[in-house]
């Protein structure tokens, strides 16, 4: 049953969105000590909208730009990076779900709290039954899952001539157990849990091959005229990190200069950090950096925004540069934020300065696999010498 639902505007939702920077602010040292997100927090992020964004128009959901998606995420992770991950990976989440029978997707929002975590490594395996398929296996990395009603998992399955492939299925939480195996050193308070599968049964219809999904073959009926639901997964997906990275990274920036009034260089005979050449040259190179970082996120968004509207086809090439343009990105956004912490000195350690968090975010980002610059300038450089690409996710 569709719902009817006021859509904000951007600057309506980017408003909300900055409404809640204090309340985030004041459960961010609580989310750290226990390595998930405080309840207030999944709560505000709920109320505000924010987790609508890339919901089903027809289930109360806004259908949001990837530009507008990309802002709001920005302001969540100028105070949290790891409410902001978070928040990216339910989006995604969601956005997936759109992708099964209509019926299926109906059961999943039928409560407008319900959220979906995500994993995309085929790190488990099924047995096929006349029903449905039977899984077992384990996924790591399931950011939001202390917070989730429903998990999309991959699995290798039979396919139809007989050899395995990776089907992607819509599980309940409940039926799943949850390993807090989360210990690191960066985004600490995401939580991204383990979540096992001890032979659960999935039906047939909250199941879809990955074959299917990369090749934009989606089981949604009511979905079909969307130009959201109607993009690669993988662009699509990839987009709410976008947000993230260049949060972190412009929160960086914000704090360094924030400080630098009252910094010196100690150990020279420079009183005022801001009157050395060395701090000229890094904040030069840091900004421009950003800067660049910034043009590659835009035109990543433009991109799919245009060709969504337009409803124009995604080309091998597109698909190869756009991976090209998120490991650049990443790779820039990090080598500002390196820049301005290594500038930063000794009193920088401290926990209750701003940018050794978001260094320690935006290693641990850089890190993601989807993200790792080198693998997907590889990639890129690959196909643009006339190879095939060696991976499914494009």
């Amino acid at each position: 049953m569709e719902k009817v639902i006021s859509v904000p505007s951007e600057e309506g939702l980017l408003e909300r969105t900055a409404a809640l920077s204090d309340q985030l602010a004041d459960l961010r040292d609580w989310s750290k000590e226990n390595r998930r997100l405080h309840e207030d927090a999944v709560e505000a992020l709920t109320r505000a909208g924010i987790l609508h964004m890339r919901r089903p128009a027809r289930l109360g959901g806004y259908e949001s730009s990837t530009r507008t998606m990309i802002e709001v995420l920005s302001i969540l992770a100028g105070v949290d990076g790891s409410v902001a991950w978070n928040a990216s990976a339910w989006t995604i989440g969601a956005w997936m779900t759109g992708m099964f029978p209509d019926h299926v997707q109906d059961e999943v929002f039928a409560d407008e709290r319900s959220r979906v975590c995500v994993v995309l490594s085929p790190t488990a395996t099924a047995t096929e039954t006349e029903d449905g398929l039977v899984v077992d296996g384990r996924w790591a990395f399931l950011s939001g899952a202390l917070h989730s009603s429903w998990q999309v998992i991959l699995t290798m399955a039979p396919a139809p001539d007989g050899s395995l492939w990776p089907v992607a299925g819509l599980v309940p939480m409940s039926e799943l157990e949850i390993v807090d195996d989360w210990h690191t050193s960066g985004l600490v308070g995401t939580g991204s849990v383990t979540s096992v599968a001890h032979g659960v049964h999935v039906p047939w219809e909250r199941t879809l091959p990955m074959a299917a999904i990369m090749g934009n073959q989606y089981r949604s009926e009511a979905n079909r005229e969307s130009p959201l639901f109607n993009q690669p997964m993988l662009p699509t997906g990839a987009s709410g990190f976008i947000g993230v990275v260049l949060g972190l990274a412009r929160a960086a920036q914000a704090d360094f200069f924030a400080r630098l009034p009252k910094r010196k260089i100690t150990f020279t005979d420079y009183s005022a950090q801001a009157e050395a050449p060395i701090t000229h040259f890094q904040v030069a190179e840091a900004l421009l950096k950003l800067e660049e970082a910034e043009y590659h996120a835009y035109k990543m968004a433009d991109m799919l925004d245009g060709k969504g509207a337009a409803g124009e086809p995604w080309k091998l090439e597109d698909r190869v540069r756009y991976r090209g343009s998120f490991g650049r990105m990443a790779q820039l956004a990090k080598e500002s934020v390196d820049i301005l912490s290594a500038a930063s000195g000794g009193s920088s350690i401290y926990t209750n300065v701003a940018i050794q968090r978001i260094h320690h975010d935006l290693d641990a980002l850089s890190k993601h696999a989807l993200m790792h610059p080198n693998t997907n300038f590889e990639l890129f450089g690959r196909v643009m010498c006339g190879l095939e690409p060696n991976t499914m996710y494009l």
